[in-house]
């Protein structure tokens, strides 16, 4: 009986360790790879996820307010879209009226003939297209884009992509009411005034203000990105050295 009890408390803990790692892997937070932390690209944002690792195979909802919001998310998406596409897969974009220009995601690394575009005149509809959508392996990503969502619609949403484990996205185009959902992370992207490199004219890198607004088992943050060099870059990152001395002195 010594024996049971002294080892029954370091069971319990490696159960529910072990539980924990599950849980976590359900939801689409795999553990980091040997030398590969940060491999999607997002910078300082990876740090938010659990594990440090951008969650794929699940649902991300992103609320866009505003028409500028919605084309700002629509840049950020494609940066996003870039390492979800490396392994192959083509791209669904599903929505009521297409506003993007596919040309303009070679900008971010994603080749317009692999997106397949699908214009729908009712909002049920384009829930029912991203649910059987999200059953198809083959799929790298599918983005919805509609106005509200209910939390039962989410959760049909997030168990299509437990077995195929493709990565969704909620393009929440001016939404009535923000509510409760499955999904996985809440973003929120706001375009930032880009600045043109060195004296050379004309209009710089696209630069956002990111805002995880929600992430489960997560920490919500705020961060200032550029797509530059084919990568997100954290703009505190690209100030000189002088003009941090400058800060400081000042």
């Amino acid at each position: 009986m010594y024996i049971e009890s002294t080892l029954m408390p370091d069971t319990k803990k490696d159960i529910i360790n072990r539980l924990r790692k599950d849980i976590l892997l359900w939801e689409g937070f795999k553990p980091p790879q040997a030398g590969n932390a940060g491999a999607f690209g997002l910078g300082p944002v990876e740090a938010a996820f659990p594990n440090g690792v951008f969650p794929t195979g699940t649902i991300h909802e992103m609320v866009c307010p505003t028409l500028e919001q919605a084309a700002a998310t629509g840049g950020f998406m494609a940066g996003l879209l870039a390492s979800l596409m490396q392994q192959g897969g083509a791209c669904l974009w599903i929505g009521l009226s297409r506003k993007l220009f596919p040309p303009s995601l070679m900008a971010f690394g994603v080749e317009p003939d692999r997106m397949i575009f699908v214009d729908l005149q009712r909002e049920k509809d384009v829930l029912w297209a991203m649910e059987e959508a999200l059953k198809c392996e083959g799929l790298a990503a599918v983005i919805a884009e509609l106005r509200e969502i209910s939390f039962a619609q989410s959760r049909r949403l997030q168990l299509a992509v437990e077995n195929s484990r493709v990565t969704g996205f909620l393009l929440r185009n001016d939404p009535r009411k923000v509510g409760t959902t499955t999904c996985v992370a809440r973003w929120q992207i706001t375009p930032l005034p880009s600045e043109p490199e060195g004296d050379l004219p004309g209009v710089g890198f696209p630069r956002w203000q990111v805002e995880l607004l929600k992430v489960r088992n997560g920490n919500p943050g705020s961060w200032k990105l550029e797509w530059t060099d084919g990568r997100f870059v954290a703009i505190e990152e690209k100030i000189d050295v002088n003009e941090l001395q400058e800060r400081k002195a000042g």
